[in-house]
């Protein structure tokens, strides 16, 4: 699907929110990536994450043989080959969960060292990590203090390390308009629960949802872009997707620029 989009378009950002390195070899998907990038010109994001902790994901893992409980390293090491294979030379590399022996991927990236590797996540360990290893944060605290609490503890951990990065402070945000805010949160729910197959209280107490009217939900991220965020990415709760970017570029959008120019 990004390959397609990567061909018939030519300004966008095309990304992943996120995919999960620990169920793929870095070999075969350092290749992917780099020719997506390739393809689009340099317009790939990587947005990469562990795996969240609950049952679905575990059976993911557990229907390609990789365990579970070694996730987190393994996509840091992951992450690590990749950058490596990205750099258009021959590799080898000796690692805990993936060994090679001179490997050169074709054809390079576009962007020399290759696309930017955003990760999700919050929470100390987490953070700590994406200060560490990460171009980017993409994050969905429910709460535009808790995305300012935990940029500044990026911020923070970034100034201490060896080699200080400049992350780009993300955030993934689900919105649902609808000119009746009643009716806006039932359509959010039908959505949310069919995806999840868990209840929205439960799936709003840990991700940043949204229903209500354009106007309100402009208000709401401009919370979000006031405490640091840079970068959104927004993933409508509709059936039509064509016609919900349309209201959301439409109706969302210049209202969105008006309260963060204030």
């Amino acid at each position: 699907m990004l390959a397609a989009a990567a061909r018939d378009t030519e300004r966008v950002a095309l990304g992943t929110a996120v995919l999960l390195p620990a169920l793929r070899h870095p070999l075969l998907l350092a290749q992917q990536l780099a020719t997506l990038d390739r393809l689009s010109e340099g317009r790939l994001i990587a947005g990469m994450g562990g795996g969240f902790p609950n049952a679905a994901t575990r059976a993911q893992f557990e229907a390609v043989g990789v365990g579970f409980a070694r996730r987190t390293s393994r996509m840091e090491e992951s992450i690590d080959a990749m950058r490596q294979l990205w750099s258009g030379r021959q590799v080898s590399y000796r690692g805990e969960h993936f060994a090679f022996e001179d490997v050169r991927i074709a054809p390079a990236p576009h962007r020399p060292g290759g696309p930017p590797v955003w990760l999700a996540g919050g929470g100390g360990a987490a953070l700590r990590r994406v200060s560490r290893i990460a171009d980017g944060w993409l994050p969905y605290p429910p709460a535009a203090t808790t995305y300012a609490q935990e940029r500044e503890v990026i911020r923070a951990a970034g100034e201490q390390g060896a080699t200080p990065r400049g992350v780009t402070p993300a955030l993934y945000a689900t919105l649902c308009l609808d000119e009746d805010p009643g009716r806006a949160r039932h359509r959010m729910r039908a959505s949310i629960e069919r995806y999840y197959g868990a209840p929205l209280e439960f799936v709003a107490a840990v991700q940043a949802l949204f229903a209500g009217t354009a106007r309100q939900a402009a208000a709401w991220l401009a919370e979000y872009v006031a405490a640091g965020a840079r970068h959104l990415v927004i993933r409508l709760a509709t059936d039509d997707h064509d016609a919900g970017l349309e209201e959301f570029a439409d109706r969302v959008l210049p209202l969105l620029r008006g309260e963060s120019d204030r």
